[in-house]
């Protein structure tokens, strides 16, 4: 298949990118840092030079294809709301360019405020509102209901691996700073997680069988209590692992507290996706995650 993918050059992107090549489909990845390019190039993808931005650049590439991965997404926090409506604009570009055909479409969310409290599953449907600024899947099945072949993967809030600059990352830098590896009161609110390249190969596996679901879950570990993960950070920082108010993780506090648990039993029983890589507590415990950045 040739396949257009945007955020080929980001974390989950790049991945899918390898992942797909390596399985014999032709890519053309969109890339709006041309220092990323050169690597991009190197895959053996096609390089387009665009942003989510472009919108007639998107839709000439959607056009030409026989799929679409859209996995860009610009993860600035101080400025999300304003981001999820250009992440909407995008998705809507590139679903109209393959309406009237059978050509997927698969964009990307995640788990985090899908159903806070409770183990999540993949017949949930966000709200939509004020409390649930990002609009990827809203959009895509919006264009499902118009005949475009729209589905959304949804990923674990933390995509881990060796390059990680997601919100583990984040925590071992507010684990360095404050000299404490916090959690929330009990520490028993649950994160789910998901290596990098199971995602990527869960979105092959999905391309590959016709995105015939409304969403999937990228989800191998389904809920891992925040002190385990606080308790891995703090014994390789050498520091104390203590229970901290909300305050004490600044901007992070709402995800730090997050009770997220989510399964993926069905998307395991539809694709025959089988995670292999390591489970996020082995993941963290590497040297790797640690080094100077």
């Amino acid at each position: 298949m040739r396949v257009f993918v945007t955020g080929a050059t980001g974390w989950v992107g790049s991945a899918v990118v390898d992942e797909l090549i390596g399985h014999g489909h032709q890519v053309t990845g969109l890339s709006r840092s041309k220092d990323k390019a050169a690597a991009l190039a190197a895959t053996g993808a096609e390089v387009l030079h665009g942003t989510l931005d472009d919108l007639d650049v998107l839709r000439d590439a959607a056009s030409a294809a026989d799929a679409v991965i859209h996995t860009a997404f610009n993860h600035d926090f101080s400025k999300f709301a304003e981001n999820a409506a250009q992440d909407a604009r995008a998705i809507e570009a590139l679903g109209g360019a393959l309406s009237g055909s059978s050509r997927p479409l698969i964009v990307t969310s995640g788990v985090a405020l899908l159903a806070p409290g409770r183990l999540a599953t993949e017949a949930d449907v966000p709200e939509r509102g004020p409390n649930y600024p990002r609009q990827s899947e809203a959009t895509a099945r919006a264009l499902a209901e118009r005949g475009v072949r729209a589905a959304t993967v949804r990923l674990a809030p933390s995509v881990h691996g060796e390059g990680d600059h997601g919100f583990i990352p984040i925590l071992i830098g507010i684990a360095r700073d404050k000299g404490v590896s916090a959690y929330v009161g009990e520490g028993l609110n649950r994160w789910p997680g998901v290596h990098r390249l199971d995602a990527a190969r869960l979105y092959r596996l999905a391309l590959e069988q016709g995105a015939t679901e409304a969403a999937y879950h990228a989800i191998a570990d389904e809920g891992i209590a925040f002190k385990e993960i606080a308790a891995v950070i703090g014994r390789r920082l050498g520091v104390p692992v203590e229970s901290r108010g909300p305050e004490h993780f600044g901007w992070f506090a709402d995800f730090a507290a997050a009770d997220m648990p989510a399964s993926s039993a069905h998307t395991k029983a539809v694709l025959g996706w089988t995670p292999s890589g390591p489970d996020l507590l082995a993941d963290i415990d590497q040297p790797g995650y640690y080094a100077a950045r």
